[in-house]
């Protein structure tokens, strides 16, 4: 009976919430107060699959979800984004009969790094997915190494690990559990690096032992490929490989096989578009058709769109809130841009969920990018613009061509009158609304 009525419970609240368009994670936070191991009393299907990381969780899942759903498979997953285990629950609870049976053939997840330890108490996947782990959020998450542990705490026996054989810190899993395992990565490394280019290097101390890593390169930050310098920690050898990597292309290979063209030609886009690959592949999925479907794969999550401002249009990247790969990465890409650009750099909630005004991350963002000579403009806008603006003197950016607006309405109409080249906006999810209230969304 507590069963029953913990379902009819979310599932009432759940369909409130879809009538005043909230409510992804409150039914099911219902549900756990009602039954606290009410995940442990659904009858799962055998195909679930799980995702974590600091960066890609959200992308990734959706190409899954979009190779399943056109190759045939009934598929259930958390296109809300409610992560944590309120959001799980009130997932699988909308997807079951009054019986707590499951209706979908797969049970897809993205799972917060630091909660999935509360989703797979009750819960094993099949596939274990973990993407990646930087520096994000710190006032929440701490240092990469505590979030792991935590990530540790969510491994159960029986559960297939798919890791980024690139990503010392996750790799590193492979040593501490005897699950299988599966690891994805790039091996073609003629675009990568020699030396560590961002402000800090995670990768500096082996993840097992603490001694120093070796680099061979790296693709960026401490991905890329290592090996310890006291014990026998290394980079495996990939299952699931990009061997050609074609950035100015936007194309990459995968297995010496498949060729797909990347919608946007950023590492972490390829990284996304490798997961989803081979999580078609071990599910059984035709590998052909994965990477048709995949090919030119445009995320529809809102990340990247294209605006309008004045006659000037424009593409806005989103990047994760206090993650400075993830600002670091879009940075690269506009300073990398194939012709003259301008960039409108709004920095106004610095901290989407805490709410606390600890400027310290933006110090580790790679701004030195942006000396580039292509980068003509640079306008920022917001509360923090002073912080940015002592940033960017330290990392040698010419001020003549930087302009600060405390607001972000001034800031856009200027640029949309004064930009040069290829106009680029890049903030963060808090922040993004005040974009595109004032421009055209194409």
């Amino acid at each position: 009976m507590l069963k029953l009525f913990a379902i009819l419970l979310c599932k009432l609240i759940r369909m409130i919430g879809n009538l005043v368009g909230r409510g992804s994670s409150l039914p099911g936070q219902f549900a756990l107060k009602v039954c606290p191991d009410i995940l442990s009393r659904i009858r799962l299907p055998e195909d679930i699959i799980a995702i974590t990381g600091s960066n890609g969780k959200t992308s990734t899942t959706e190409m899954v979800y979009s190779l399943l759903e056109k190759q045939g498979k009934k598929v259930a997953y958390n296109f809300e984004g409610s992560n944590q285990i309120e959001g799980i629950t009130t997932l699988i609870i909308d997807n079951c009969d009054l019986r707590g049976n499951f209706l979908k053939d797969v049970l897809l997840m993205e799972v917060d790094e630091r909660y999935a330890k509360y989703v797979c108490k009750y819960i094993t996947p099949k596939y274990y997915i973990i993407n990646n782990l930087y520096r994000d959020q710190m006032t929440r998450n701490g240092h990469p190494e505590y979030v792991l542990n935590d990530i540790k705490k969510s491994i159960n026996p029986g559960t297939t690990l798919v890791l980024n054989s690139d990503d010392p810190i996750i790799s590193s899993l492979s040593k501490q559990f005897s699950n299988d395992v599966i690891f994805f990565g790039i091996n073609d490394s003629s675009k990568a690096k020699k030396e560590n280019d961002a402000v800090y290097d995670d990768g500096y101390y082996c993840p097992l032992c603490h001694h120093k890593m070796i680099y061979d390169y790296r693709m960026f930050a401490h991905v890329g490929s290592y090996r310890c310098s006291n014990c026998d920690f290394r980079r495996n050898t990939p299952s699931y490989a990009i061997s050609k990597l074609d950035l100015s292309a936007s194309t990459i290979t995968i297995n010496d096989k498949y060729d797909i063209k990347l919608a946007l030609n950023t590492i972490f886009n390829a990284y996304n578009v490798l997961v989803a690959f081979a999580i078609g592949s071990l599910i059984g999925l035709d590998e052909e058709k994965c990477a048709e479907s995949l090919d030119d794969y445009l995320i529809r999550n809102g990340r990247v769109r294209n605006f309008k401002v004045g006659d000037r249009q424009g593409t806005l990247l989103i990047s994760k809130h206090e993650n400075t790969i993830s600002y670091n990465t879009n940075l690269e890409y506009v300073a990398n841009y194939n012709g003259d650009v301008s960039l409108l750099l709004i920095i106004d909630d610095i901290s989407r969920k805490y709410f606390t005004s600890d400027t310290s991350w933006l110090w580790d963002i790679s701004f030195e990018y942006l000396k580039n000579d292509n980068v003509k403009k640079i306008v920022v806008a917001g509360k923090y613009i002073n912080d940015v603006a002592v940033r960017f003197t330290y990392a040698g950016i010419d001020k003549d061509k930087v302009r600060l607006f405390k607001e972000a309405s001034e800031a856009i109409r200027y640029i949309g009158e004064n930009s040069e080249g290829r106009l680029f906006a890049l903030t963060c999810f808090s922040d993004e609304g005040k974009l595109l209230k004032e421009v055209e969304v194409l």
